[in-house]
């Protein structure tokens, strides 16, 4: 589904991820965490729907968190909070235990956002952005960043196939769904190797990277684009401001430290700022919509009171 912000400069649009998953990477503290994840899953709906981003986040993300924070406290022993020992002697601390819920859900934004950039970052936008720069790089890139979803694609198709002539991996014996699974995943395998020569070959054929060669874009920085960029970079600067201030502090070794809560004056312009940075492009989405509606019930309306006329 393409929504609005997609249709802004595509350098807006690596701006804004570069944004939101840094600040997520690297900045520990819970609020802007749970910021973050929220605003990437009311994206994520806006971008693939309810049902598809709620699959992702039980099926793949829940179980990762899962697993990151059990183990954190298993291998790591800081902290002066100990609530119990391990059958080694090794100390179980709270410290250990909340930094792995803090990592595991550092892992689930960053997965979740990474989902929307798939979605909105297409390879003509990468390849537009950094192919005078680093041309193969950037076709690699490109087409590593789309090789899951056009993966998992091309195997629907191939399982598809495969069903129609009876080489299922749903019916008969676990002997032969095993065999048939194998045979699907080398048509596969051997689909994606054969894809990525042809695409080096085409590239190569039309000149990709050579010196003096020229490109169509259709991409022209506007000033609506202009205004979102004086929006983003005002709301990131509050936001880099408060954090570098302390505002937005935490730590977990040895003591658990976390700023910001109650809230401060601090805290909250950079909550608010982060949030606003982070909801833009839904907020976008959303109004984009409501003038839609307005415009067609505007419409209906003239066309109903037209009709009435010629009634008349």
């Amino acid at each position: 589904m393409r929504d609005t912000f997609s249709s802004y400069h595509p350098s807006l649009n690596m701006l804004y991820f570069v944004g939101t998953i840094g600040m997520t990477v690297f900045v520990t503290h819970p609020i802007l965490l749970a910021i973050s994840f929220l605003s990437g899953a009311a994206y994520s709906v806006l971008l693939k729907g309810a049902k598809a981003t709620i699959k992702f986040n039980i099926l793949f993300s829940i179980p990762m968190m899962i697993i990151v924070a059990l183990i954190n406290p298993m291998f790591n022993h800081y902290g002066v909070t100990i609530l119990g020992y391990l059958y080694n002697g090794n100390p179980f601390t709270l410290e250990s235990c909340v930094y792995g819920v803090v990592m595991a859900m550092m892992l689930a934004c960053t997965l979740l956002w990474f989902s929307c950039y798939t979605e909105v970052m297409t390879s003509d936008k990468f390849i537009y952005l950094f192919g005078k720069i680093i041309p193969a790089l950037s076709l690699v890139l490109s087409m590593a960043l789309r090789f899951v979803p056009k993966f998992t694609r091309q195997m629907g198709v191939i399982s598809n196939g495969q069903k129609c002539i009876g080489r299922s991996t749903e019916n008969g014996s676990l002997i032969k769904r095993v065999k048939h699974g194998i045979t699907i995943f080398s048509i596969l395998i051997t689909w994606a190797l054969e894809n990525a020569i042809e695409t080096a070959d085409s590239m190569k054929c039309r000149g990709y990277g050579e010196k003096g060669r020229t490109a169509f874009s259709i991409y022209h920085f506007d000033k609506r684009d202009g205004a979102c960029l004086f929006f983003m970079l005002v709301s990131y600067s509050i936001t880099l401001y408060g954090a570098a201030k302390g505002y937005a502090f935490a730590a977990y070794n040895p003591k658990i430290v976390i700023k910001g809560l109650p809230l401060t004056g601090g805290s909250l312009m950079v909550f608010v700022s982060f949030s606003a940075f982070c909801l833009m492009p839904v907020i976008l989405e959303l109004a984009d919509r409501r003038m839609w509606k307005r415009r067609r019930s505007s419409v209906e309306k003239q066309t109903m009171g037209g009709y009435r006329l010629w009634e008349v």
